[in-house]
């Protein structure tokens, strides 16, 4: 499957740099979904405009083991919905566009 990175004042107001990366549970590596990192720095949380794959819910549960990943909460400073992401609970990967 072919993606393309969403260019948009988010993407600009961190410098242009994105990259497509693979989330994976980190309990059992069940792969979840792909997400778009703008900018540097380490995932405090996953916004949900850049989540590759239809997420509903206040909550985002590794379907394998059912371990609570993040919980849904809108970031103020941006006033964007996202996924408070918990302490350890993914593994990333960046995949080659």
């Amino acid at each position: 499957m072919k993606f393309k990175l969403k260019n948009d004042k988010f993407r600009k107001s961190r410098g242009g740099y994105s990259r497509l990366l693979e989330i994976s549970c980190s309990s059992c590596n069940t792969k979840l979904f792909k997400y778009q990192k703008d900018g540097p720095g380490i995932i405090k949380r996953l916004y949900v405009d850049r989540i590759y794959l239809e997420v509903s819910g206040s909550t985002i549960k590794c379907e394998n083991c059912k371990r609570l990943v993040g919980k849904l909460t809108v970031y103020e400073k941006e006033n964007r919905p996202a996924y408070a992401i918990q302490s350890g609970a993914i593994k990333k990967k960046i995949v080659k566009l």
